[in-house]
Order: C-alpha cells, then sequence, then structure tokens
C-alpha cells in the first residue's frame, strides 16, 4: 500500500516514527529468539529467528500463527511503549506508529488518530508481488487475515492514496500534520485555560 514509503515521508518532516515490522525484525536477533525457538524448535539459525524458516511453519496455520503472535506481540508492544516514553520526554507532540494489521489486533483505540496508506487493488497487488520472496499464495495467505481496504479506509480518520505519486503523498502528509498540530495547539490553549 505504500506504508514504509509513507512512515519514511513523516520521519523526513521531523516526526519520529515506530516501525512494528522493524521493531520485530529486531526481536528475531534478540529477546524473541528464546520464546519463539522454543514454540517452534528449529526456525532459530546463528543465534537469530529465520524467518524464512518460521513463515514455512505458521503460514496457512492458524493455530501456529495465533502461537507466534501470543509470543511476539507484547515484546513489540513493549517496544512501542518505550519509543513513546521517549518521544514523550523529548517533548514531541506528534508521534507515528506503524502499525501493522491495526484494526484485525483492536489497537486502533489505543491511538489518537489512524491514517490508513491505501491504493488500487491492481496498484496493491502489484507492488506487494514484486517483493522478494513473495508469492501468489502467501500474498492471499496475507490477505486472509487481513480487514479489507475499503473497511479500513471506512473506520480510519485520515486515509492517503498513495498510488498518486510521491509528492501527492508528501503533500497529503504535511498537510496532515499541519492539520494536527493546529488542534493540538488549540487543545493545549484551552488546557491552559481551565487550570
Amino acid at each position: 500500500m505504500g506504508k514504509s514509503t509513507t512512515a519514511q515521508i513523516f520521519r523526513d518532516m521531523g516526526v519520529p516514527v515506530h516501525d512494528a515490522d522493524a521493531a520485530v525484525h529486531a526481536l528475531y536477533g534478540a529477546e524473541g529468539v528464546a520464546p519463539v525457538e522454543a514454540a517452534f524448535p528449529g526456525v532459530a539459525v546463528e543465534g537469530r529467528i529465520d524467518r524464512g524458516l518460521l513463515g514455512a511453519r505458521v503460514l496457512g496455520d492458524d493455530a501456529a500463527m495465533k502461537r507466534l503472535e501470543a509470543i511476539v506481540h507484547p515484546l513489540v508492544q513493549a517496544r512501542e511503549a518505550a519509543f513513546l516514553e521517549r518521544a514523550a520526554v523529548a517533548g514531541e507532540p506528534i508521534a507515528v506508529l506503524d502499525i501493522p494489521l491495526l484494526y484485525e489486533t483492536g489497537r486502533e483505540g489505543r491511538v489518537d488518530a489512524v491514517l490508513v496508506v491505501s491504493a488500487p487493488e491492481e496498484v496493491q497487488r502489484a507492488r506487494v508481488l514484486a517483493r522478494p520472496g513473495m508469492t501468489e499464495a502467501k500474498f492471499a495467505a496475507i490477505l486472509a487475515r487481513q480487514v479489507a481496504d475499503a473497511e479500513k479506509r471506512r473506520r480510519a480518520d485520515h486515509v492517503l492514496d498513495t498510488s498518486r505519486g510521491l509528492d501527492h503523498a508528501r503533500t497529503a502528509v504535511a498537510e496532515l500534520l499541519d492539520a494536527l498540530r493546529l488542534k493540538l495547539g488549540r487543545h493545549e490553549k484551552q488546557g491552559d485555560g481551565d487550570a
């Protein structure tokens, strides 16, 4: 859909971003190795979780996927909480959480606003199938676990159509940040008056 590119635009504009996918990747070389290996013996290679071996064990197996998520999600959320704490201490007025499966995991209520990046189905399909190691079967398994794009767009506070190019995406992100900062400014002024 263009989620990673959009996250980078936020970073380029000085907004801290927590990338849940990157956190999982890091966990697979750190605190996630022992519990994942215990649940799925043979997926650790030279002290890291081999994502290919792990994927072969869990994709298409709902019970295995649920076991993996029960291990990984709390570890990612701990890293996310630490990120938010660092952002708050640094006085950052806005921080972005790049969370795959936000609606699927019921986490939308834990954020102040949701931006869904979207693209027409044919663009999405072409982008995903262009990824290294992606197959039609893996793509189908991913889609089967997700809320439909139309439903995500309906539920979102903001939607960015990433098929319209980088310039459009940069402009849309800048406008969204301006609107959020304006809203934060009004909220702070109201809070000051109440004190």
